[in-house]
């Protein structure tokens, strides 16, 4: 395995075409330009660097152009799902006569994800100041920050950033003198990986059981409490900050045709620089991990390019070389996700890593459709106990595949086909790992992989 990295030919300050790599000169980073900074999650720090301008310039623009400035931008949710934001925000309708709602799912639970972590920790007026632009937008006067439970630093500063915008007439009525009004509220969750789906969250802020609602009515239609309400994610609204502030222009001006603008890359697993890094969409996984990330500490077999829900892909010099946007990884079999790229060394069975995985789905699942309950909670967590354990027995590995075949794409959310995208994309890479294990036998390390 070579340690190339990308070229830098063509892409000096002159270099033609779309930014696609974090070493183009042209590149600066902006969600994470603050994090880290002394200070960073105060409101004199956010003022002193051109903060809540992008809500005003929002507010001359009107309600229509927003939305049409986010169209033009080719924002796709960074939530994992990569819907077109600005088409989202279009949805809702206009002059209803009815409360209108933005929620803001900051359930970051997927494991392999905890970009927007430091966003709401170092930088939460930024975070403010995107879901105002929305609620302006879609014509919410009230959001709604759902926040995963755990993060108690970030619910904290973010509290605090609230209190400090309420204060000072960031937040409330007859903003800027403009007549617009924005109150924000802070809900926390309680540890549920569920409630990252947007109807469960939505249940949830209700003070219901986090179960999944059918789909339509959608919650442009009919959300929180049966009012219109758009839910985004955190880097998302993050984003339209910088898009309004800048341009869509601007925005597009980075990444490939079809997936516009930066993104924040997560890296955990054997790295020298695990951490998050901020950069276009384009840029290959090679340039991610070794230029930033410093490369493999020991050798890798396999990287999981989104977060836990997506399918695995081999170590080798064509995924390295695979850039890392939403079209390119699909033709790979894979999934962008939520940017989480996991590396899985070469010294641990990829029948183990799956049994992991497939654990942590079976304890999310809420329980509410057979499929899930009893699928990817009874039998494949049950399989892959006997096959991790050498119990394993033949024939073990069809009735896997079947199980697949049961499962994906028969309950009422995408959790269950969650847990069976990783098992299927393993088994395709690495099937010979789990005939061993269907033998009882101690499984294949593969060494040569490394690169």
């Amino acid at each position: 395995m070579s340690d190339k990295v990308p070229g830098a030919a063509g892409r000096g300050s002159d270099a033609p075409g779309p930014i696609i790599s974090g070493k183009d000169s042209r590149f600066v980073p902006t969600l994470y330009a603050q994090v880290g900074k002394d200070k960073s999650w105060t409101l004199d720090f956010y003022l002193s660097h051109g903060g809540y301008e992008s809500i005003k310039k929002a507010i001359g623009m009107g309600q229509d152009a927003v939305i049409d400035e986010m169209k033009k931008s080719g924002l796709r949710g960074r939530g994992g799902a990569g819907f077109p934001t600005g088409l989202k925000w279009s949805f809702m309708p206009k002059n209803s006569g009815k409360q209108h709602y933005i929620a803001c799912n900051a359930d970051e639970s997927e494991p392999g994800s905890f970009k927007d972590r430091y966003l709401m920790e170092d930088d939460p007026h930024q975070l403010i100041e995107g879901m105002m632009i929305a609620g302006f937008a879609i014509q919410a006067t009230k959001g709604y920050l759902y926040i995963r439970g755990e993060y108690k630093r970030a619910y904290d500063r973010v509290m605090a950033a609230i209190k400090e915008a309420k204060e000072r007439g960031y937040l409330g009525q007859n903003l800027f003198g403009t007549g617009f009004e924005f109150e924000l509220y802070v809900h926390r969750g309680a540890g549920a990986y569920i409630c990252g789906e947007e109807t469960a969250l939505m249940n949830s802020l209700e003070g219901l059981r986090a179960n999944p609602r059918q789909k339509p009515p959608f919650p442009a239609q009919a959300g929180l409490w049966g009012k219109p309400t758009t839910i985004n994610n955190v880097e998302s609204l993050c984003s339209a900050v910088h898009i309004i502030q800048r341009g869509a222009d601007w925005f597009a001006s980075m990444g490939t045709e079809k997936s516009k603008g930066h993104k924040l890359f997560q890296v955990s697993g054997p790295f020298k620089r695990p951490g998050v890094y901020e950069l276009p969409l384009g840029a290959t996984f090679r340039e991610l991990l070794y230029e930033y990330a410093g490369g493999p500490t020991e050798p890798i077999q396999a990287i999981i390019p989104g977060g836990s829900s997506c399918p695995p892909l081999p170590w080798t010099d064509e995924t390295l070389d695979t850039p890392m946007d939403y079209e390119s990884l699909v033709a790979k079999g894979s999934l962008l996700g939520t940017g989480g790229v996991i590396g899985i060394p070469a010294s641990m069975s990829m029948v183990d890593a799956m049994w992991n995985v497939t654990r942590f789905y079976g304890h999310e699942s809420c329980g509410k459709c057979t499929p899930c309950r009893e699928g990817v909670s009874g039998w494949m967590v049950s399989l892959f106990e006997k096959m991790g354990t050498g119990q394993g027995k033949k024939g073990d590995v069809e009735v896997l595949e079947n199980m697949l075949n049961q499962i994906e794409g028969r309950s009422f959310c995408a959790l269950a086909d969650a847990a069976c995208w990783p098992v299927r994309g393993s088994l395709k890479h690495f099937r010979d790992q789990f005939v061993a294990a269907e033998n009882g036998k101690a499984v294949e390390r593969v060494g040569s992989r490394w690169g």
